[in-house]
């Protein structure tokens, strides 16, 4: 009975303890930490083995190329290419376009325009050819997030 009692005891002190706990952490925005105006976009990838030089060959010839187009005009700030060298080998490369804002990422026919200029036509027609006749046979999309920062104060 006395250890039933202590175990009681126990189990009430610790649910009294987490739920204090949750009270006294009431973090304020734009006091106790800040969110950041630039936006990370994250895209997991899943290249088929043996596939990886081919995919960043494409890579290069492309999605860099149109982040370098995008970066020369400032709607990206900058942008990266990632490999997973362990896991559980669900993706494999993470590619990454940190942005200046979340507005950047909103539908705008002059920035569109703007984009078009810098990067051309023929441009667009070949990735999107490479796309369709490569990328879609080697590699796997497994999810893109956009994610803020918030800094801690």
């Amino acid at each position: 009975m006395k250890f039933l009692k202590s175990i009681g005891l126990g189990t009430v002190a610790a649910a009294a303890m987490a739920l204090a706990t949750p009270a006294a952490a009431q973090l304020q925005e734009w006091k106790d930490y800040t969110p950041q105006k630039e936006v990370v976009e994250l895209t997991y990838v899943k290249v088929d083995e043996g596939q990886l030089n081919t995919y960043l060959e494409g890579l290069r010839q492309t999605w860099v190329r149109a982040n370098e187009a995008a970066k020369s005009i400032g709607q990206v700030s900058s942008y990266g290419i990632y490999v997973v060298p362990y896991g559980s080998n669900e993706v494999n490369l993470v590619l990454r376009i940190t942005y200046p804002s979340m507005a950047s990422l909103d539908a705008d026919k002059a920035e569109y325009d703007k984009f078009m200029d810098a990067w051309g036509k023929a441009n667009q027609a070949s990735s999107n050819k490479t796309v369709l006749e490569l990328y879609n046979k080697i590699r796997e999309i497994k999810g893109t997030y956009v994610l803020r920062e918030l800094k801690m104060k």
